[in-house]
């Protein structure tokens, strides 16, 4: 009991952490994010954000995953309407980009990960969108919706598009003038994976 009880603490003491950091990290960005402040706002001490997140950084990166996951499950949710696999594709990647307009997922996804964290490509958030993304291009070919192309060459791309689009909208000056150019090229871009027969038919539609 004692065991269980002490499990349930330090996952409250993390839930913690991270309400604190994301609240922070989109408010005033990481780098102007004091760690006195955002522990005290949690009601903790430095030493808690230590153990559970070895520095500020740790906890960045725990709250970047958070977000990214939850913009990946937005997107999948804008999608979910769609008549087809391949137009829920379409959509999700759409809809992933105009997230980008969203703040707290610009200041903390796509403006400070990338900044303090490195290549979004290596996130196990990202890792876990590609391989969903691969099992829906795997499905799209055996339809023969898709070109035979190469899954894991395909779902990287696609995917790097769509990220790279959000990225290019969240650093731009004008994000709304930016985020339907970038729309349009992804479309482009999606569009020539699809099998000569499914291109004719999106033609006709």
């Amino acid at each position: 009991m004692a065991a269980r009880r002490r499990t349930e603490m330090m996952e409250e003491t993390r839930a913690k952490l991270l309400a604190a950091g994301r609240t922070a990290f989109a408010l005033k960005g990481f780098a102007d994010a004091s760690m006195d402040e955002l522990t005290a706002g949690a009601g903790l001490t430095r030493g808690a954000l230590y153990h559970n997140f070895g520095d500020k950084k740790g906890l960045l990166a725990a709250v970047v995953a958070q977000v990214d996951s939850e913009m990946a499950q937005r997107a999948q949710a804008m999608a979910a309407g769609a008549p087809s696999l391949w137009e829920a594709l379409v959509a999700e990647g759409v809809a992933y980009v105009e997230l980008a307009l969203d703040p707290e997922i610009q200041r903390i996804v796509l403006l400070d990960g990338p900044a303090f964290l490195g290549d979004p490509s290596r996130w196990p958030s990202q890792n876990a969108c590609l391989e969903a993304t691969r099992q829906k291009i795997s499905r799209l070919q055996e339809e023969g919706i898709l070109k035979p192309v190469d899954v894991e060459a395909a779902a990287r791309l696609i995917n790097g598009a769509a990220l790279n689009a959000a990225l290019w909208v969240a650093a731009s000056d004008d994000p709304q003038t930016v985020l339907p150019k970038a729309i349009e090229a992804l479309l482009c871009l999606l569009t020539g994976f699809l099998a000569p027969r499914s291109l004719a038919t999106a033609d006709q539609d």
